[in-house]
Order: structure tokens, then C-alpha cells, then sequence
């Protein structure tokens, strides 16, 4: 036997055996490692602002607790809005399911003379029925689901000590990573780094400007249309729309469309026109100027990143899919070589296509005619 075959052998079977536990530590550690990705982004988003104070003369820490501490109020705010929408809403939906019935049952009756027979469903939605005792449920069921809630509070406990740290240390965090590697590399990972800041900063930067335009112009029009609540939907309209990707304009105005149709069915066709019209507007007249200074990644890349990182890491993965493949794209763009175009009729844009298509971080560095630019 080949004195190289006992060796082959063993380092096959300790390949093997590095893998397998590798693995196994991979699902042991999931969790964490999700909390630490999360805790990471949201400390690349947090980093612009902490470093703006302190280049005021704040300190680092002092800096990173006001950040943490206007976030943490702007989302318990709108989190405490929503929840009273909806409890509001749920109340009157019960309350009014059996006025709702009997128009149906009319209305079936005049226009095709069919018949229909509620008063069981109703039954449901009067005093001492299912559907009105399911709030007194809901409350009692509470204790059953404690463990959840605590488990949720205890991981956005830990994402916020590991984010504080990550941003407050962060100069110093870098230090002892760079501290391991040659010149060369540490060029690489600063480059890295600095990108990766900027993209998710400016991502996060670029959707809370559009989210806060989403939220004046919805504000108004609700008011003006008479929808109830108009300040709690036209945030929910702004945080969603902005903050899920291509799709997220859609959902976001199912909920005061739902509300509007409950309260005056007119208002909900006017609700349903002011959200089309909005998202026209920010599409080709808001969105580009914004994100242009900012980030902007082609609609098809972002939805398809949302699906890759839901499929990797849940919703914690399509929720930081949209800076991630931002960042990526930045990256691999700083070491691509742009050579000039050919002539070609595929090459051509028309002029009332615009041009969506150029980024900000240098994808495009040639212009329509394949002229490179100064």
C-alpha cells in the first residue's frame, strides 16, 4: 500500500467528520446567527447617524444610546397606533356583522331574488354568540402564548445589546479585525465595511424619505376622504409601502381600504384611487430623485433577493435581503472592468423609458452612444 493512501484516508475521514459537526453546529447555533446578521445590519444602518454626532464632538456611546433610544420610540409609537386601530376596528366589525347580513340577504333578494338565510351567522355576531365573545377568548388564551412573547422580547433584547455594542465599539471592533491581516487585506475588508455602511445607511436613509412622503400624502387624503383614523393608516401606509419591497404598496393599502369599505363603501373606491395614484407618483417622480443620492437597485434584483433571503433566513432574511444585495452589487461592481459597447439596436434606450437602469454606485459607467464618461 501507498504510504499516501493511510494518509488520504485519515484526512477524508476527519473531512468528514469537520463537516458533520460543522452542520450540526450550524442548526444548533441558527438562532444566534440570525441575531447576530440582524444585529449587524441594523448596526450598518445606525452607523451613519452615530458617526455624524460624533464627528460633533459626542461621545460614541452617548451618540448610539440617542439613536437607539428615537428609533426605539418611533417604533413602540406606531406599533401602539396600529394596535388601536385594530382593536377599534375588530369591535365595530362585530358590532356591525349583523347589519352588514341583513343588507346582503336585501340586497341578494332585489337584484336576483335568491333567497338567503343568515340568521345562523348572525346568531354568531349577537350577545353571548362565538364571534362576540372571541376579544374575551383571545385575553384568556393569553397565558398560552406567554412563552412566545417572552421568547420574542428576550431576541429583540439580545439583536439590541449586540447592535448597541457593534456600533458604540465599533472603531474598536474594526481595529482588532484589521489588526490580523496584511495591508492588502485590510484595504479589501475596509472597503467592504464602508460599503456595506453606506448602502444599508443609505437604504434605510431613502425609504424613511419616502415613507415620511408616503405618510403627509395619505394623512391628507384620508382626512379629506373622512376614513377613520387617518394618522394610524397613513403610517401603516408609509412604514409597509416603503419597507417591503415592490409588492409592499399593495398590501399596505388593503387595511385602510378594509376600514374605509366597513365605515362608507364610497370611500373605499376614493381610498383605493388616492394609493394607485400615490404610487404612480412616487414611482416616476419621487423615488428616482431620492435614490439616486442614496441607493437604487432595479425592482426584479430586490424582489428576487426578498425571495432568496425568506428562503435562507425567514423573514428576518427578506427583510435584510434588499441592503444586502445592494451591498453586494456595490461590491462586485468596484472590481468589474466596463469596456466600451458595441454598436447594437439592443443597446438603445428610449427616451420615455428613462433611466431607471443607472446606478449609483458606478454600474453604469458608460453612456447610451458607448462612450465611456469623463
Amino acid at each position: 500500500m501507498p504510504r499516501w493512501v493511510p494518509r488520504a484516508i485519515g484526512l477524508l475521514m476527519a473531512a468528514v467528520v469537520g463537516l458533520a459537526t460543522a452542520a450540526w453546529l450550524l442548526d444548533k447555533l441558527r438562532d444566534l446567527l440570525v441575531v447576530l446578521l440582524v444585529s449587524l445590519f441594523l448596526s450598518f444602518a445606525m452607523e451613519p447617524a452615530v458617526n455624524w454626532l460624533a464627528r460633533r464632538g459626542w461621545r460614541r456611546g452617548l451618540g448610539t444610546a440617542v439613536v437607539f433610544t428615537a428609533f426605539a420610540l418611533a417604533a413602540a409609537g406606531f406599533l401602539a397606533a396600529m394596535a388601536s386601530v385594530l382593536a377599534d376596528q375588530i369591535t365595530k366589525l362585530i358590532d356591525a356583522a349583523p347589519g352588514y347580513l341583513s343588507d346582503i340577504e336585501r340586497w341578494a333578494d332585489e337584484q336576483f331574488g335568491i333567497q338567503l338565510s343568515t340568521d345562523d351567522l348572525r346568531a354568531q355576531f349577537t350577545e353571548g354568540g362565538s364571534a362576540a365573545s372571541l376579544l374575551g377568548d383571545v385575553a384568556g388564551n393569553l397565558v398560552s402564548v406567554g412563552s412566545t412573547v417572552v421568547n420574542v422580547a428576550i431576541q429583540m433584547l439580545t439583536v439590541a445589546l449586540f447592535t448597541f455594542y457593534l456600533v458604540a465599539d465599533g472603531p474598536r471592533l474594526r481595529r482588532l479585525v484589521c489588526s490580523a491581516l496584511a495591508p492588502a487585506r485590510q484595504a479589501a475588508v475596509m472597503r467592504g465595511w464602508e460599503l456595506a455602511i453606506d448602502k444599508t445607511g443609505g437604504y434605510i436613509y431613502s425609504r424613511t424619505l419616502l415613507a415620511m412622503a408616503a405618510f403627509l400624502v395619505h394623512w391628507a387624503a384620508f382626512a379629506i376622504i373622512g376614513v377613520p383614523f387617518p394618522i394610524p393608516l397613513a403610517m401603516w401606509v408609509g412604514v409597509l409601502s416603503q419597507f417591503v419591497p415592490v409588492v409592499g404598496t399593495y398590501l399596505a393599502g388593503l387595511l385602510p381600504l378594509l376600514i374605509a369599505l366597513l365605515d362608507e363603501p364610497i370611500s373605499a373606491l376614493w381610498v383605493a384611487v388616492v394609493v394607485l395614484a400615490y404610487q404612480q407618483l412616487e414611482n416616476y417622480l419621487l423615488a428616482p430623485r431620492v435614490t439616486a443620492h442614496t441607493m437604487n437597485i432595479h425592482p426584479a434584483v430586490a424582489f428576487g433577493a426578498v425571495l432568496v433571503g425568506a428562503a435562507l433566513l425567514g423573514s428576518a432574511g427578506a427583510l435584510l435581503a434588499v441592503p444586502a444585495a445592494a451591498t453586494v452589487q456595490a461590491f462586485v461592481s468596484t472590481y468589474i472592468k466596463r469596456h466600451e459597447l458595441i454598436e447594437s439596436e439592443l443597446f438603445e434606450i428610449r427616451e420615455d423609458e428613462g433611466d431607471d437602469d443607472n446606478e449609483d454606485d458606478g454600474a453604469d459607467d458608460a453612456d447610451h452612444t458607448g462612450e465611456p464618461q469623463a
